[in-house]
C-alpha cells in the first residue's frame, strides 16, 4: 500500500509539473510513512512541505493541489490535510482483511519478487586459513548470511563470496616451521591453531627464520610444487575447521563460495598494468601507488593506495581491486556488499574509488562496505579468554549449547535426554546469533550469555517460544498450520494492530536488503510476537463465540506463525515444536 501511495503522489506531481505549478526539472521522491495514531489515517506524507519552497506556495495550499491531482484509487477512502501541510491517507475498511487473506494464501506471504532483480555479490566471513576461526569472525559470517538470505527471498540473484585469507606471509611462516619438524610432523597439523602460534613466535623471535619464511612465500607465489602441495594441505585442514563452524552456525556458505586471495594472484600484474595505462600510478619510495585527492592525512598530504611494494610484492588493495574487477566482469554484479569490520572503512573507500576511476566496475554498480562494530566482553574491550587470548568460535558455540541445555533441563526435566540435547543445541546457537543480529551492525555490543539465553525480552529463546506457543494452538485443535487458508476479517483493536504489523513484513525485509541491517527484522519480529500475545490474551481463538470469528482468528494466528517462522529462517534461526 505504501508503494501504491508513492506512485499516486508521483502521478500527482507529474500533473502539477505539466500545468506549471511545479518546476519541470524538480527531482524529489515522495516519502510516505505509516501513522502511529490511526485517527490520523493509515499513511502520511510531508511532500507538500518539501515542495512548498520550489513551488513558491504555502504548504497547505500545495497539499490541496496535490490532493486534487491525485488519481482516483479504490484502496483510498479519503485524504485529509493536517497540521502545517501533512497529507493523511485513509485506506478502505476491507483492504487490510484482503491483504491478510492474500498473504495467508501465498507461499511468499504476499511479498512480491523484486522487479527488476539485482545481481548481488555478498562478500562475507572471509577467515584467515592459517588458523582456526575466532569470535572476531562471528559478525561478518552471520550478518552477511542473514542479508544474503533476505536478498534471495526477495528474488535477487545472490552470489556468495567467501574471500578467505589463503595467501601471504603467514603461509611462509607455516612452511618454514614445517621444514624444521621431524617426519611425523603431519600429525601436528591437526591442531593448526597451535602450529600457527608456534610459527608466529619463531617469526617474531628469529630474523633468520623470518627471512626464510619470506623466501618461502616467494617460492610459493612462483609455483614451487612442494610449497604448493603443503600449502594446499594447510588450506584443506583450515577449511575443514571453518565448515565445521558454518555447519554449527547453520549459515548458507558452501565450498563453491570459497574464492580466496590466491585465486586473484594471477590477475594482480594485470591490475597494476591497467592502472598504469589509465595514468593512475605514481612511484613513492620505490612502491607503486595511486594517490586520490579526496583522501588526505592530518597534514593535508594525499594518502597513497599502495598496489605494489618496492620488492615487487602485492598488497590487500591489489587483490581487492582484482576481486572487484572479476566480480564485475564474471558475475555481472549490479551490487557488491562487503561485510567487513568497520575499522577497514578507509581501505574500502579508497579501493572502491580506485576501481571506479580505473573502470574496473560499471559507473552504476553499487559498491557498499557494510561495516560492523566489535563484539566486546563485560569490560567493553574486544572479547578475550581469561588469560587474554583469542576465543575460538567453536569453543564459544560449545559453551552456548551447554548453557542452553542446562537451562532447558531446568525448565523441562521430564523430557528425554535426546530431545533435551536437540533443544539445547538449537537454542544455544540461536541465542548467540540473535544476540548479535538484534544489535545494529554499526555498533559495538557486549557479549552476555545470561541476557541472550533469557526467555524475556528481545532474544532468540523468547521468539522461538512465541512460535512454539502459536503452533501448540493448532496441535490442540488438530489443525494443520501449514495448509490453513481462508479469509481474515480483523475487527477488534488487537486484531487490527496485529494485522497492520503483519502487512509491514515486506517493509522490514526491504530495509534489511537495502541497508544491510538485520536488526530491523529482529525488531519487527519482536514487536510481532508482542502484538500476538496481546491479541491472544484479549481475543479468544478456539473458544470464540462465533464460527466465522473463530476461523478468522485461527487464520490470523496461522499467518502470524508463518511470518514469524519465515523471518527467523531468514536470520538463520530454526523453530522448534517443543521447548
Amino acid at each position: 500500500m505504501k508503494d501504491r501511495i508513492i506512485q499516486l503522489l508521483e502521478q500527482a506531481m507529474a500533473t502539477l509539473k505539466a500545468n506549471g505549478t511545479l518546476p519541470a526539472d524538480l527531482a524529489i521522491t515522495p516519502q510516505v510513512d505509516r501513522t502511529k495514531d490511526r485517527s490520523h489515517g493509515d499513511f502520511a506524507t510531508n511532500l507538500a512541505m518539501m515542495l512548498a519552497k520550489p513551488a513558491q506556495k504555502k504548504p497547505r495550499e500545495l497539499a490541496e493541489l496535490l490532493i486534487s491531482a491525485l488519481p482516483t484509487d479504490g484502496s483510498i477512502s479519503k485524504t485529509e490535510i493536517a497540521g502545517p501541510g501533512f497529507i493523511n491517507f485513509f485506506q478502505v475498511d476491507d483492504l487490510l482483511g484482503r491483504q491478510l487473506s492474500h498473504a495467508l494464501s501465498d507461499s511468499r506471504l504476499g511479498i512480491a519478487n523484486a522487479n527488476p532483480a539485482d545481481t548481488v555479490v555478498v562478500d562475507y566471513s572471509g577467515p584467515n586459513l592459517a588458523k582456526e576461526m575466532h569470535v572476531g569472525h562471528l559478525r561478518s559470517t552471520i550478518i552477511g548470511d542473514a542479508v544474503a538470505r533476505t536478498l534471495e527471498f526477495l528474488g535477487h540473484k545472490v552470489i556468495r563470496q567467501n574471500h578467505v585469507g589463503d595467501w601471504g606471509t603467514q603461509f611462509g611462516m607455516l612452511l618454514a616451521l614445517f621444514e624444521e619438524l621431524p617426519g611425523n610432523a603431519g600429525q601436528q597439523l591437526a591442531d593448526l591453531e597451535t602450529f600457527y602460534r608456534d610459527a608466529k613466535k619463531r617469526f617474531d623471535a628469529s630474523e633468520e627464520f623470518a627471512n626464510r619464511a619470506r623466501s618461502l612465500v616467494v617460492k610459493l607465489q612462483s609455483g614451487d610444487l612442494d610449497c604448493l602441495t603443503l600449502w594446499q594441505r594447510f588450506n584443506e585442514i583450515s577449511l575443514n575447521h571453518c565448515f565445521e563452524v558454518y555447519q554449527r552456525l547453520g549459515v548458507s556458505l558452501s565450498r563453491d563460495d570459497v574464492r580466496g586471495e590466491s585465486a586473484y594472484n594471477p590477475l594482480l600484474a594485470e591490475v597494476v598494468s591497467a592502472l598504469q595505462e589509465k595514468g593512475l600510478l605514481s612511484e613513492s619510495d620505490g612502491a607503486r601507488c595511486v594517490f586520490l585527492e579526496q583522501f588526505r592525512n592530518k597534514d593535508g598530504d594525499p594518502l597513497p593506495v599502495i598496489v605494489q611494494k618496492q620488492d615487487g610484492g602485492y598488497l590487500y588493495a591489489t587483490s581487492d581491486l582484482a576481486a572487484l574487477r572479476f566480480r564485475q566482469n564474471h558475475f555481472g554484479a549490479s551490487r557488491m556488499l562487503y561485510f567487513v569490520d568497520q575499522r577497514q572503512a578507509l581501505h574500502f573507500q579508497q579501493v572502491f574509488e580506485v576501481a571506479r576511476q580505473a573502470g574496473f566496475v560499471n559507473p552504476q554498480t553499487d559498491l557498499a562496505h557494510m561495516g560492523f562494530g566489535t563484539m566486546n566482553g563485560p569490560d567493553g574491550k574486544p572479547f578475550k579468554t581469561r588469560d587474554g587470548g583469542t576465543v575460538k568460535l567453536i569453543d564459544l558455540l560449545n559453551e552456548a549449547e551447554q548453557r542452553a541445555l542446562a537451562l532447558v533441563k531446568e525448565k523441562n526435566p521430564q523430557l528425554d535426554p535426546a530431545t533435551l540435547d536437540d533443544i539445547g543445541r538449537e537454542v544455544g546457537i540461536a541465542a548467540v546469533k540473535y544476540a548479535d543480529l538484534s544489535k545494529s551492525r554499526q555498533s559495538d555490543y557486549i557479549f552476555n550469555f545470561d541476557q541472550m539465553l533469557s526467555f524475556d525480552g528481545n532474544t532468540a529463546p523468547y521468539l522461538m517460544y512465541a512460535w512454539t506457543r502459536i503452533a501448540s494452538i493448532f496441535r490442540k485443535a488438530e489443525i494443520d498450520l501449514a495448509s490453513l487458508q481462508g479469509t481474515i476479517n480483523p475487527q477488534t483493536d488487537q486484531e487490527i494492530a496485529l494485522g497492520n504489523h503483519l502487512v509491514q513484513f515486506g517493509d522490514a525485509l526491504n530495509q534489511v536488503a537495502e541497508k544491510g541491517l538485520p536488526h530491523m527484522l529482529c525488531s519487527y519480529l519482536y514487536e510481532l510476537a508482542g502484538l500476538f500475545s496481546s491479541f491472544y490474551e484479549n481475543c479468544p481463538v478456539l473458544n470464540a463465540d462465533d464460527d466465522s470469528i473463530k476461523q478468522s482468528r485461527l487464520n490470523l494466528a496461522a499467518l502470524t506463525a508463518r511470518t514469524l517462522k519465515q523471518g527467523l529462517t531468514l536470520l538463520g534461526i530454526n523453530t522448534l515444536e517443543r521447548m
